[in-house]
């Protein structure tokens, strides 16, 4: 379906869940989550993603929030709970920021409240390693085999990298330079005390993208806020563990949501 120019997938009904996927995702692989007994499942298609229009390109996380802003009010909810998975998660952080009263909760899943290190290089060879595969003159779909089992824990079925290799390799090209431009941005480090939202995280033990210890810091500064943490699961946690995310989400929206 596409409202407002967003593609997106539902099952259920009631209060709206809306996925908001990663950089290298789309709506399709939160398939399996929509499914919540009381709730309105949503992924979304990131602008540029899937059949989702573009608009502004480069994006900024002003823009995507605008353009979240437009779909929840297009999904005719007043409140939202956001789960998101990295670029996902700070969009949904950037969200709850900008547009508080549009966010019941968030779920931020693989997901750090800043981007970058100490220093420009950091930002540099990030880039570098994500770009340089497709100056050399690979295409999506090969720099995506590539990249898929880096991006998950030791435990991960064959079925799942498959299924991450085939979304990542799907993104088109000016999409994932116009979204990476963007992602270098993120900076919301100051702003996690002002979220006054139920906050669950959930991170993978293996995560090199989004580290435990990072997100395990990151609840600290979050009033109320709880950490799960799975062992042996990377950065793709939703796909390498659906169950474990799904009783998680599950039960915290029970209580909390």
């Amino acid at each position: 379906m596409i409202v407002g120019g967003i593609e997106y997938f539902e099952a259920g009904e009631g209060p709206a869940v809306v996925f908001l996927h990663g950089i290298g995702g789309e709506a399709e692989l939160f398939g399996p989550h929509l499914e919540l007994p009381g709730f309105r499942g949503v992924a979304w298609n990131m602008p540029g993603y899937g059949q989702s229009e573009t608009g502004a390109w480069p994006p900024s996380f002003a823009s995507l929030s605008l353009s979240l802003a437009g779909f929840v009010g297009a999904l005719g909810a007043d409140r939202v709970h956001l789960v998101g998975h990295s670029i996902g998660g700070m969009l949904a952080l950037e969200h709850a920021v900008r547009r508080p009263e549009q966010v019941a909760s968030l779920t931020l899943i693989g997901t750090t409240p800043a981007f970058g290190g100490p220093d420009e290089s950091f930002k540099r060879d990030f880039l570098e390693a994500r770009l340089g595969p497709l100056d050399a003159g690979q295409t999506m779909e090969e720099m995506a085999e590539h990249a898929a089992p880096g991006l998950v824990g030791p435990e991960a079925e064959p079925g799942c990298v498959s299924d991450i290799a085939r979304a990542m390799g799907r993104v088109p090209e000016a999409t994932w330079r116009g979204i990476l431009e963007c992602l270098v941005t993120f900076n919301r480090r100051d702003d996690l005390g002002a979220v006054e939202v139920p906050v669950c995280l959930i991170a993978g033990s293996e995560d090199r993208n989004a580290p435990a210890r990072t997100m395990a810091r990151m609840a600290e500064k979050m009033s109320g806020a709880e950490y799960h943490e799975l062992e042996g699961i990377g950065h793709m946690i939703a796909q390498e563990a659906p169950g474990q995310v799904a009783e998680i989400l599950r039960d915290f929206l029970r209580r909390r949501g």
